[in-house]
């Protein structure tokens, strides 16, 4: 939610403070610059004192500082046909897997592609490779890798599933109901990656664009919550509830959070209910 700002202890208090227990951090340098050694130490210092937890990191999808508008080389796209070109975008999110030696976590999330990005045999080979070094740099750490279904055509729920059937990698998911959404039938995408579901990204949009809006706050959001707990409640301790929100520059920081702690109560009472129901 915070991922234009620099982060550092300040933000982490504030979200402490609203109840939040844990949270996942995006590696983009504007925000977490995973190459700077004194963000990392103090941020690692913090935690080390801190009840929250650190539960994932988000891998960098750019290498500069402005979502990629220095220019294509920037983006860090691990279906990189040239090799060269690939083992430097490996490179660069090994550096941010290397966060977790200061602040250990459990998962690592990962794009298979760009959004928008055509299916092309070739680069799944890539991505394959690629992974296989991510993951067994990962792994060397405590750290998970999960892919997440985003909207391009590598990473389709059932595309995902085939990738990981074909390749043998044993990797699982991060569950992103809002991207879901924007294929129109999230309960078939849940049901399709749910075995494998080890993380949640949750927000809103109306069906077309990938806006990452609060849930339950926003008029014109068009994602059916009641539907999608009813699916999540047999599943409460597979996964937690993580909220992947775009900052709304018309609330103040605190007012955010508030509405945040209001999506986490109205969600587990839709939990609750599912439950009560059965």
């Amino acid at each position: 939610m915070f991922v234009g700002h620099r982060l550092s202890t300040v933000w982490l208090d504030k979200v402490w403070n609203a109840g939040v227990p844990a949270v996942e951090i995006f590696c983009a340098k504007q925000h977490l610059d995973y190459r700077d050694p004194a963000q990392v130490r103090e941020l690692g210092h913090w935690f080390r004192d801190a009840q929250l937890k650190l539960h994932s990191l988000h891998s960098p999808m750019f290498s500069d500082e402005v979502w990629g508008r220095s220019g294509p080389s920037a983006a860090l796209d691990i279906t990189e046909p040239v090799k060269s070109k690939r083992l430097a975008i490996v490179d660069e999110i090994k550096r941010a897997i290397e966060v977790s030696e200061a602040i250990p976590c459990n998962y690592l999330v990962q794009h298979l592609g760009a959004s928008g990005s055509e299916y092309d045999e070739r680069r799944v080979d890539a991505a394959f490779s690629a992974l296989e070094e991510i993951n067994l740099f990962a792994h060397q750490r405590g750290v998970e890798v999960l892919l997440e279904n985003i909207p391009n055509e590598f990473s389709s729920p059932e595309r995902l599933v085939h990738f990981l059937d074909t390749t043998h990698l044993k990797l699982n998911f991060c569950f992103d109901a809002g991207h879901a959404n924007l294929n129109g039938n999230v309960a078939a995408a849940f049901d399709t990656m749910q075995d494998r579901i080890r993380s949640t990204h949750l927000h809103d949009n109306d069906g077309a664009s990938d806006q990452h809006l609060f849930p339950f706050f926003v008029k014109g959001a068009s994602m059916d919550w009641k539907q999608l707990m009813r699916r999540f409640q047999p599943c409460q301790n597979q996964f937690p509830l993580l909220l992947e929100l775009q900052e709304d520059p018309e609330l103040s920081l605190a007012r955010s959070l508030e509405n945040v702690q209001q999506i986490f109560e109205k969600l587990e009472s839709l939990v609750s209910a599912s439950a009560d129901n059965e």
